[in-house]
């Protein structure tokens, strides 16, 4: 399992942790004798036992018939890899090309009922035009992707957007004004979106928030986040792809949403700094 810096992912991988010394405990063994059933160096299955070091499929099969418990064998293997998939570095995510890591998460946004997105970085996906998305998955890809299907994986975001006007479904944005004026893929595509943002704005199941820039705001920006109803969190990082799932962590991201939204401006007053960023573009 990838370390994460989630607690979300921590917790998952202490579970496995437990249930693999559970079953050390409940077949009469030490770790030591397990190490040694399984041809390991002794610290291994300490380390196993305390979460440090991460089992492999290999591993959880060889601890589970040194304990004469194969029957676990096939849920502990789930539970590891729902540990995994809390945490994937891009290289891991994004081996096979943009494209299905795109396809990927369409479920996700598929049963979702309730989006709530904050974004310091770039316009967030769902109101992206095609062109500023092109403009951002080829920046992606020529930073960290060997693999160029950049056209199949601006298909796939676009895919995902129908959600907008699908289904009962309620939007809650947040970006910072700063996002306004990032002129990834140039002004005509930066002109285009920001015309977009106008017109998606003023759907009315789409709330749009704007937090202006200001040399006195209380409270600094964060990383970008998506909250999925009440039941997941992702956000993207310079070094993989999170998912948060601990509804006490989950809250958190709630908490800061509702500060973040307090600071915002929207109706009237985001499409006038819209405008003022259109108009600064000549």
């Amino acid at each position: 399992m990838n370390r994460s810096p989630s607690s979300s992912a921590q917790k998952a991988r202490q579970v496995v942790a437990d249930r693999l010394a559970a079953l050390c405990r409940d077949a009469g063994l030490t770790g030591r004798e397990i190490a040694a059933r399984c041809g390991w160096h002794p610290s291994k299955s300490s380390r196993i036992m305390n979460a440090r070091t991460s089992p492999s499929a290999g591993d959880i099969r060889a601890w589970c018939q040194a304990c004469g418990a194969e029957d676990q064998a096939a849920d502990l293997l789930a539970s590891l890899l729902s540990a995994e998939s809390m945490w994937a570095g891009w290289k891991q995510m994004e081996q096979a090309g943009l494209g299905q890591a795109q396809r990927a998460r369409l479920p996700l946004f598929e049963r979702t009922r309730r989006f709530r997105s904050y974004s310091s970085w770039f316009v967030p996906g769902l109101l992206q035009t095609r062109a500023y998305t092109e403009a951002v998955l080829r920046s992606v890809q020529r930073r960290r992707v060997d693999v160029d299907d950049v056209d199949e994986a601006v298909a796939a975001r676009m895919e995902r957007r129908r959600v907008l006007r699908e289904g009962d479904r309620r939007f809650a944005f947040l970006i910072e004004e700063s996002v306004l004026r990032n002129g990834i893929g140039g002004t005509d595509v930066l002109v285009g979106q920001l015309g977009h943002l106008l017109t998606v704005g003023s759907l009315p199941h789409v709330s749009l928030g704007v937090v202006p820039m200001k040399a006195d705001r209380s409270r600094m920006p964060v990383e970008g986040f998506w909250l999925f109803d009440t039941a997941q969190v992702n956000v993207e990082l310079v070094s993989g792809y999170l998912t948060i799932t601990q509804p006490g962590e989950i809250a958190m991201y709630a908490d800061t949403f509702a500060e973040m939204a307090e600071l915002a401006v929207s109706g009237a007053k985001a499409r006038t700094l819209i405008t003022a960023a259109l108009d600064s573009l000549g």
